[in-house]
């Protein structure tokens, strides 16, 4: 007996495809999809949700000192002309970041290696290229999903049947964290 459902794909493309769907169901917090690929979906997103919760507080916090450009009102940089350069004035602050210590560290790359990367566009046609952003899915995952299953020993998603397809009558479910 097979470990996986193999979905009618070669190796390359269902991983692909299940890697894209774990993405969608982390970034939207449900996805509709088919029965077969949801109990696949599922499998690698309670595990990328476990590994959030073990490692969820395993960090310290750290003082750096970091440069940031000095702006306007604006928001713009402000430049000074020096030695007939014009050069970017720098403020030197101290920052408080979480340093990810070696098991984190090793969650984090095991959860990069399943999740692609999201952008977030605005709606709106104006300004749609400056307002994207790059959404980090595995400081989501260690930051709001882990603490809010960490009293939670597994079954971090559900799966709801709402009925067959019309096209080829394939049962389709909804895919959600609890």
């Amino acid at each position: 007996m097979a470990k996986y459902r193999k979905l009618g794909r070669t190796s390359d493309q269902r991983k692909a495809l299940l890697r894209n769907q774990v993405t969608a169901l982390i970034y939207n917090g449900k996805i509709v999809t088919t029965e077969a690929k949801a109990k696949e979906v599922r499998k690698i997103a309670e595990g990328l949700v476990a590994l959030a919760v073990k490692e969820k507080d395993n960090f310290e916090e750290v003082t750096v000192k970091a440069k940031t450009p000095r702006k306007d009102k604006d928001g713009k940089r402000i430049k000074e002309v020096i030695d007939g350069k014009r050069v970017t004035l720098y403020d030197e602050v101290e920052k408080q970041i979480k340093k990810d210590l070696p098991s984190r560290l090793h969650a984090r790359r095991q959860m990069l290696k399943v999740l692609y990367s999201v952008k977030d566009v605005p709606k709106t046609p104006a300004g749609k290229k400056r307002n994207t952003k790059q959404i980090d899915l595995v400081a989501k995952l260690f930051d709001e999903i882990g603490p809010k299953y960490a009293d939670r020993k597994g079954g971090y998603t559900r799966i709801v049947k709402i009925g067959q397809r019309k096209g080829d009558g394939a049962m389709e479910v909804i895919l959600e964290l609890v």
